[in-house]
């Protein structure tokens, strides 16, 4: 028989045995958090690397759809209006003569698209199309973390080749291009661009 006046309480035993559960589930609620971090953090620049991609494949877009079938006079002479180097070449990998865009944001000029030696693509922008006697083109990095930059042509005969113009025969501008990046994280990106040549 128990008296009225007995105070009820938790044991030792069951105290602790309530702390090491809540231990347990603080320590899997702080794995858990720290995975979703972790996971939004690589989501985070994951979705920053590719869309970086899309704004170089865009403005590379936007560039070959106004390419000009305009040589240009250098200080040396002439150049085609499209110039496309192989990799083993040293100089831009692709150099050719572009109009104006259509907003009258800028001007008629040639651009160039080169890999540099800090794995960046980088953009060439001469002031004009014709350059002047030690003119220099102004340089922007458009796309960083890349490890290979090809681009192929596509000549009359449905033939791709990695140098234009092959002979003097060749069109102005070739009748497609190929672009082949391989980003520093592994990932090959292939796009085909076609030209109105």
């Amino acid at each position: 028989m128990k008296s009225a006046g007995a105070a009820h309480g938790f044991t030792l035993i069951e105290l602790l045995t309530a702390l090491l559960i809540l231990s347990l589930l603080a320590l899997m609620s702080y794995r858990g958090l720290g995975a979703v971090l972790d996971a939004r953090s690589h989501v985070g620049q994951e979705t920053e690397k590719w869309r970086r991609v899309a704004a170089f494949c865009a403005r590379f877009a936007q560039d070959v759809d106004l390419a000009a079938p305009r040589p240009v006079r250098t200080a040396s002479g002439s150049e085609p209006a499209w110039l496309g180097r192989p990799a083993t070449t040293p100089g831009p990998r692709l150099e050719f003569s572009r109009f104006a865009s259509g907003e009258g944001i800028d001007t008629p000029r040639r651009i160039a698209y080169a890999l540099n030696g800090k794995q960046q693509i980088e953009l060439w922008l001469w002031p004009a199309l014709d350059t002047a006697p030690g003119a220099l083109p102004a340089r922007y990095p458009v796309l960083s973390g890349v490890t290979a930059f090809e681009i192929d042509y596509l000549d009359a005969a449905l033939a791709w080749t990695n140098a234009w113009p092959t002979s003097p025969r060749d069109a102005a501008i070739p009748r497609a291009v190929r672009l082949r990046i391989v980003l520093a994280s592994g990932e090959e990106i292939v796009r085909v661009f076609a030209l109105d040549s």
